[in-house]
């Protein structure tokens, strides 16, 4: 048996081989054992990195593995700074994690030069964590969302203990503030424990840090009102900082163990470790008068000058040895025992989770089936009603392994169907009234969409299947973190070792065109414009025309992996317009499909639709046309996916062949759209010139105004695209001079007729309200 002066000495031997090679990766080209003195050749052309943060996650790293060896507890780690990544590259190599990996970092003199040489080197490893980093989840370079991703990896995962390393600046974004409420809704005996470690290093990049200033007292108020049991460790204090974290991990096993053996339910107070640490120990006490040790200026590369100044390269080298390396690593040898001594056995390691990077179980999907109440070509199916029953089928089919979140918007977007098979997970005290809500619920609500999108991201990562859910115009709260995790899962689909990831998968409906009671700020479909921009080719923006389009939109976004699905519709009773069938070939045939049904031969002009809402509008410009210029022959285009520069998804994209057999060769296009025209215009331009295009959308001139007059203001509405329509044919002669003219006029007197009776009613007109759209008879 180890005792505790052994364990704290090999911790402390632990310690300095990671520091070392901390230091060497930022610093050394070569001469990596410092076997003649350093030169300016041995120092990389460019020093990039970070140390200041290095000491703390090291020494966390250390002690979390010797509390595996004690406990055999299986465990992750998130490392929130992703910055400190030199830091726990070393570490991972040190454990043999690395080399599992990438067979060339090996523990021996040949893999210390190729860690050292490769780290923030071109085509060698990045400067954060990153997919190529075994046991990693998060890149941790935007900060914010490490917390709530460690939750997302313990639901449904009782046997698990996640480490959630914080950083002190990362705690002031609003992102990890919000998610330390997530102790309320995550059941630590349904799910497993999230164990956060705020590292108070004191500085950021260039200031303190609020809670580095903070007393111990008001850290302790403010993290049991969170809701958990906090204890601090100390550097500097007595006993010293390997015996105090030692003791604060003992503590907190011992209280998660309580835990899960209660009889009781409900709200426990989890641990949680404030960890003070000197910000750059062991490195340069001072630098040019500046204090380095213990301030800001130690936060990322400390001698910038060592390449070329003969002073700062003495004080690398000083400093390189002051760790005595050649004391824990020999060349013919290796490293000394000290390793296995703080390390659990390999499969314990916390680079070689299996949460990590073990294949996901496949959901389970009912078949599908539209509501029979409805037949094509009837007015009154109910897209998100369709869905929710949908996605209650499929939690009743995979009871461990798919969840859904949402701000707190189930029952309002209508897929509170999801309640007849589970409920919103809580554990705060309940009123006789409150509905649907108990310790195990499956079903995560809470009004912050970057705490729901870090818990996505963390059950994906770790194997599973979630939808997000939210109003389409609040998505855009979370555009930068999807762009952060599209970047994650671009690399990780290249790396042998990851497995195919399930879909990240979200809804999005209270669509702008019907938030005319919410107004202005309520209408934004800037999400789907910002996905479709990412060139790595994993968005799909599905926009199903209706119940039975969206069922399938449904199907096909759980089915898929390593990609990113949008199903955006509104939840408004409308016209049925596909079969299933329909809509599954839509889908799967490159997204976009001809509608015989109201579609000539030989067309003058093409009108194409994608949106439910301006879709209806587009049919109901049919109409006008029809009847006011019966000569004038039309094609109706459906078009329910996209993707990045393209109609159709990632994988069954719209080619320009099929593009010209659909829209024709040469004939003008008249195209509305969902979102901002501008989007439509990057992927249509791709397939066919400018001149033929008039391309209608929402243009941002939204208000509390009635559903008409929403489209009234964008042009989207039948007036507007009938008189496109014309304006084209006329371009052709197939609609004379003085009979243009006289159309668009008595159309511009109905659009300003309609817009009277709005500010004069308060509402649409009858003929608006009561237009509902039947498929003509064959």
């Amino acid at each position: 048996m180890q005792g505790r002066a052994d364990f704290h000495h090999d911790i402390k031997k632990f310690f300095r081989a990671a520091e070392y090679l901390t230091v060497a990766q930022i610093f050394l080209q070569d001469n990596y054992l410092l076997e003649r003195p350093l030169e300016y050749r041995d120092i990389k052309p460019r020093l990039l990195g970070h140390f200041g943060s290095t000491p703390g996650i090291i020494k966390a790293y250390a002690h979390l593995s010797a509390l595996i060896k004690r406990t055999g507890q299986d465990m992750m780690f998130v490392l929130g700074p992703g910055h400190g990544y030199p830091g726990l590259q070393a570490a991972l190599f040190l454990e043999g994690s690395l080399q599992k990996v990438d067979p060339k970092a090996t523990l021996d003199v040949a893999g210390v030069e190729y860690l050292c040489k490769q780290f923030s080197w071109p085509y060698g490893y990045p400067s954060h964590s990153s997919p190529l980093t075994p046991g990693a989840i998060l890149e941790g370079g935007e900060l914010g969302y490490c917390l709530s991703t460690a939750y997302g990896s313990v639901l449904d995962n009782p046997d698990l203990v996640t480490a959630c390393l914080i950083g002190d600046g990362e705690a002031e974004t609003a992102s990890l503030l919000a998610a330390l409420n997530l102790g309320k809704l995550v059941s630590p005996k349904h799910n497993g424990v999230v164990l956060p470690i705020l590292h108070l290093n004191g500085y950021k990049i260039s200031a303190p840090t609020i809670y580095g200033r903070m007393s111990d007292k008001e850290l302790i108020d403010l993290f049991t009102g969170f809701g958990y049991d906090p204890v601090i460790v100390n550097e500097g204090e007595e006993p010293g900082f390997d015996e105090q974290m030692a003791a604060a991990l003992d503590k907190a096993m011992e209280t998660i163990r309580s835990i899960k053996q209660s009889p009781e339910d409900g709200f426990f107070r989890t641990p949680f470790i404030v960890m003070r640490t000197l910000k750059g120990e062991t490195g340069p006490k001072e630098l040019n008068g500046e204090k380095i040790e213990g301030n800001y200026l130690s936060h990322q590369v400390i001698l910038t000058e060592a390449k070329t100044d003969k002073n700062q390269l003495a004080m690398l080298e000083k400093w390189l040895k002051s760790y005595k390396f050649d004391e824990l690593f020999d060349k013919q040898v290796g490293f000394g025992d000290f390793i296995n001594a703080v390390m659990p056995e390999p499969k314990k390691r916390m680079g070689q989770s299996k949460h990590a990077s073990q294949e996901p179980e496949k959901l389970k999907l009912p078949a599908l089936s539209g509501d029979p109440k409805f037949r094509v070509g009837e007015p009154s199916s109910l897209a998100m009603n369709s869905v929710g029953k949908y996605l209650r089928d499929v939690f009743k089919g995979n009871p461990q392994t798919f969840r859904f979140f949402c701000p707190d918007e189930t029952s309002s977007n209508k897929l509170d169907a999801v309640y007849e098979a589970t409920n919103r997970a809580w554990l705060k005290p309940l009123k006789s009234w409150d509905k649907f809500m108990s310790p195990d619920g499956r079903v995560i609500e809470m009004l912050s969409e970057n705490t729901l999108q870090g818990l996505l991201q963390g059950y994906v990562l770790t194997g599973r299947h979630g939808v997000m859910s939210s109003y389409e115009a609040f998505m855009p709260i979370v555009t930068s973190m999807v762009d952060q995790y599209s970047k994650f899962l671009a690399q990780a689909i290249k790396i042998d070792w990851r497995p195919d990831l399930p879909s990240i998968n979200y809804v999005l409906t209270s669509t702008g065109w019907r938030q005319d009671h919410n107004g202005f700020s309520h209408q934004n479909p800037g999400f789907i414009s910002d996905m479709l921009l990412r060139p790595n080719n994993l968005v799909n923006v599905l926009l199903p025309l209706d119940d039975n389009s969206a069922l399938v939109a449904t199907e096909f976004a759980l089915s898929a992996e390593n990609c990113i699905n949008i199903i955006t519709a509104g939840k408004t009773p409308e016209g049925r317009y596909l079969s299933l069938d329909q809509a599954r070939f839509q889908l799967l045939n490159g997204g976009a499909m001809i509608f015989d049904f109201v579609s000539d031969e030989k067309p003058h002009v093409v009108l194409a639709g994608a949106g439910d809402y301006v879709s209806k509008e587009a049919l109901a410009a049919v109409e006008i046309v029809r009847q006011e210029a019966p000569q004038v022959r039309l094609r109706f285009v459906s078009v329910s996916a996209f993707s990045y520069g393209a109609i159709g998804t990632s994988k069954i994209k719209l080619t320009k062949a099929r593009f010209d057999d659909i829209f024709t060769l040469d004939k003008p296009i008249v195209f509305t759209f969902h979102g901002y025209p501008s989007t439509m215009k990057q992927i249509l331009f791709n397939y066919t010139t400018p001149e033929r295009l008039d391309i209608h959308g929402y243009n941002e001139h939204g208000s509390t105004t009635t559903p008409f007059d929403m489209q009234v203001r964008s042009e989207t509405d039948r007036y507007h695209l009938a008189i496109s329509i014309f304006e084209r044919a006329a371009e052709q002669g197939i609609i004379g001079t003085e009979e243009l003219s006289g159309l668009a006029d008595r159309y511009a007197a109905k659009l300003a007729w309609h817009q009277d009776y709005i500010k004069q009613h308060g509402d649409d007109t009858p003929e608006i309200k009561e237009w509902t759209w039947k498929k003509p008879t064959a």
